[in-house]
């Protein structure tokens, strides 16, 4: 199954950070935080990626391009060229599509524009490429494949700075509410699972956010389900929670890490 990350924001809520790079390349440790949401997708043997990317993305591209030189000992001869001696890292085997998905393409837009990477496929995930938890990626599939419905999101419990989803007794979305202030419920934290013809109903303009109106129309034909996760989930929006994710990473105890 292919695993869509939306890797094209502005980050403009961690300004300080982002400055020269796009927030998918903010550093937990010695690798940007797009590359933990991979491995860690890659823990559940899911390593098929396709990154849709805006804002600077040639920076994201140079990353993954060079990923080889720069995790391997090389022998340089001058006039001559490159050899790799050895290899240190554990991602052999990554199918990386690098989308170009439009500087100032809203979520939505983005996903519609990588349709043809996901090919006849009856399914595919999808997560934001600035957070990250310890979700069950196995046991997210197989409730969004039970259900049958069009789309799953996982629901998580977040600081109280973000929107409520409303949910009743068969875990199914009644409402959609993604800006105004959490009350103790659940808000939607990403990983998403899609079947195929979700894409159907995106369309091509730029303003198009996935969380408005795609989200609201799943909500009205009951066709979007929620995956509760209880576990730790957290997003990197300001510089506190940079520092806070690095601190976890540090000090070996981040819960996503199961690498």
């Amino acid at each position: 199954m292919k695993t869509v990350i939306l890797c094209g924001g502005y980050g403009t809520r961690i300004r300080e950070v982002t400055e020269n790079i796009p927030k998918p390349m903010i550093p937990i440790g010695s690798n940007p935080i797009v590359w933990h949401i991979m491995k860690y997708y890659a823990c559940y043997g899911h390593t098929d990626f396709i990154l849709c990317l805006g804002y600077k993305s040639d920076i994201i591209k140079d990353y993954f391009i060079n990923y080889e030189y720069r995790t391997s000992d090389l022998i340089v001869t001058l006039g001559q060229g490159i050899k790799k001696v050895s290899s240190d890292h554990d991602e052999t085997g990554w199918n990386i599509v690098l989308a170009e998905t439009g500087i100032n393409a809203m979520t939505g837009a983005r996903v519609k524009r990588i349709a043809k990477y996901i090919g006849d496929d009856a399914n595919f995930m999808l997560t934001y490429g600035d957070g990250v938890g310890n979700i069950d990626i196995d046991a997210l599939v197989k409730f969004h494949h039970a259900h049958g419905k069009m789309v799953t999101l996982t629901g998580v419990r977040p600081p109280g700075r973000f929107g409520e989803l409303d949910i009743d007794e068969q875990n199914t979305v009644m409402g959609f509410n993604e800006k105004p202030q959490a009350s103790g419920g659940r808000i939607n934290g990403g990983f998403f699972v899609c079947k195929r013809e979700f894409l159907d109903c995106l369309g091509d303009n730029e303003d198009l956010v996935l969380e408005q109106n795609p989200m609201r129309e799943m909500v009205k034909k009951g066709e979007l389900k929620v995956f509760e996760h209880d576990g730790f989930w957290q997003p990197m929006d300001t510089a506190r929670e940079y520092s806070l994710l690095n601190d976890l990473y540090k000090n070996n105890k981040a819960p996503w890490v199961k690498w």
